[in-house]
């Protein structure tokens, strides 16, 4: 069930990131933090995408948490392009706050299937 909903939400995020990207490339110029945060943004529900068709239930937990890691690096991109001022704050608060459940969500989801798996 929740992965239903991660991977729903990891899409449309995806699509507020191009959204995001294509805006800081023709507005601001800016092409190196937004082409990271293009990149880490959107393989978050690939790998999510990738997760649904899983091997083994540990093949399903490396790929859930490679998407993790991804969701933790695009929280940083969107920091610095916040704290450098490429993105105002109510931009930043609306992207955020998505990354933010994003991130809460695959948490849960890695340790639900950590304990499952009795891994620590």
């Amino acid at each position: 069930m929740s992965e239903r909903i991660v991977a729903t939400k990891s899409y449309a995020f995806a699509l507020n990131v191009i959204s995001l990207y294509k805006y800081l490339a023709s507005e601001k110029k800016e092409f190196v933090l937004s082409k990271q945060l293009l990149r880490s943004g959107t393989a978050i529900g690939a790998l999510i995408r990738e997760a649904e068709h899983a091997q083994s239930k540990k093949d399903f937990l490396n790929k859930m948490n490679i998407a993790l890691k991804e969701a933790n690096e695009t929280e940083y991109w969107i920091d610095i392009l916040k704290d450098s001022g490429f993105i105002s704050l109510e931009e930043y608060i609306n992207v955020s706050q998505k990354i933010k459940e994003l991130l809460r969500l695959l948490i849960s989801i890695v340790k639900t299937t950590k304990q499952n798996l009795g891994v620590s």
